[in-house]
């Protein structure tokens, strides 16, 4: 299958889970917007899978519902040692104006949210993103190009083979500021209190 279906697919699987972790939890659409800070009218887009809504909007949407990003756009995989994807079964998460790509590529199935994704930003592109939940951290390691990462409006420049640990519960940013690509990997741990719903 291709990227450009996977892509197709990616907004209807996620409403599927948003709408099933709400009704799980006799919420009604109106109280996962109070709860969560998204209208009414994108949930309802969401969950009937005709709108492809940001990283920002399906993180509060997670927060709000008290899962992981990785619950609503993987498919579950308990009890499993070991899960494995393909490079041809991952669609990308967020897409760039250039060309740029935010892939999750792996995530676990622990009682806090774990994912590794791989992010290209071409020149001139930059993602924003909101505070994740007290306590989470991000791993980050660019693989080439030059990173401008900025963490709560300070900002400090990655070349090829530099890492940084940062505390992502305040706004923070990657941008692109080079004339050449720039390739990543992340890794984010953000602490979750599930409960049940």
């Amino acid at each position: 299958m291709s990227i450009e279906a996977l892509v197709e697919q990616v907004p209807e699987s996620v409403g599927r889970r948003v709408r099933t972790a709400r009704t799980e939890r006799g919420w009604t659409l109106d109280h996962l917007a109070e709860q969560s800070g998204v209208s009414r009218r994108m949930i309802v887009n969401v969950e009937a899978g005709t709108s492809n809504a940001s990283i920002a909007t399906l993180l509060r949407l997670a927060t709000a519902l008290n899962v992981s990003l990785a619950d609503l756009v993987t498919d579950p995989s308990e009890g499993e040692r070991v899960v494995t994807s393909s490079v041809g079964d991952r669609a990308p998460l967020w897409q760039g104006d250039s060309g740029g790509s935010a892939v999750m590529v792996a995530s676990a199935g622990t009682p806090d949210m774990l994912e590794l994704w791989d992010w290209t930003l071409q020149p001139g592109e930059d993602f924003a993103s909101e505070a994740h939940r007290p306590g989470t951290r991000e791993l980050l390691h660019v693989l080439s190009g030059q990173l401008t990462l900025t963490v709560n409006g300070e900002s400090r420049r990655l070349r090829s083979g530099d890492a940084a640990s940062l505390v992502a519960d305040v706004p923070h940013g990657y941008a692109n500021e080079g004339g050449r690509p720039v390739r990543f990997t992340m890794t984010v741990l953000e602490p979750m209190a599930r409960v049940r719903p």
